[in-house]
């Protein structure tokens, strides 16, 4: 709070007053002076100069889909899902599947509803490219990306897939 203090303070200094409301310090929960943070600023001579070259990373030549791979998830496996309701409001659908039967006997069932969904899929469990190909010409038109399931299984505690997820819930 006591940066928020010195911040209003700053304002009701150096801020025009025409147009503002008078500042109100709405809460102070204690804490430490700032103090100590600015000490190593104030110390530095009159004017900095940069180095004469600074280096920057380079990006990588190509950015690809095959450079994502392979996409491993522990957390999640192929297996039964029980449907639950969630709310997720505004969440796009999206599917989750792996490179196995299960999920491309799912696609097949699914296919359809995923369609109309314009649902994305996250492909949890894929080993290289051509496995990813695979999967997509199974549901052309959609986006399919290899993507890391794991914090989305923590979040929702997911241990399975395949199954959709929509602001709703999710069910397989």
């Amino acid at each position: 709070m006591k940066i928020l203090k010195m911040m209003v303070l700053m304002c009701a200094v150096g801020c025009s007053s025409v147009g503002y409301a008078a500042l109100t310090v709405a809460g102070d929960l204690g804490g430490e002076p700032t103090d100590a943070y600015f000490d190593a600023v104030n110390d530095q001579p009159g004017e900095f100069t940069p180095p004469e070259s600074l280096e920057q990373p380079r990006a990588p030549a190509q950015v690809s889909v095959a450079s994502a791979l392979p996409v491993r998830t522990p957390e999640l496996s192929p297996g039964a899902v029980t449907a639950r309701k969630l709310t997720l409001p505004g969440m796009p659908p999206v599917f989750i599947i792996g490179d196995d039967d299960l999920s491309r006997q799912w696609l097949a069932q699914r296919g359809a509803e995923l369609k109309r969904l314009n649902a994305t899929g996250f492909v949890v469990n894929v080993a290289d490219q051509d496995r990813l190909k695979a999967l997509q010409v199974l549901l052309p038109g959609n986006d399919m990306v290899p993507v890391s399931g794991s914090d989305l299984a923590r979040r929702l505690q997911l241990t399975h897939y395949p199954l959709i997820l929509t602001e709703k819930g999710l069910a397989q």
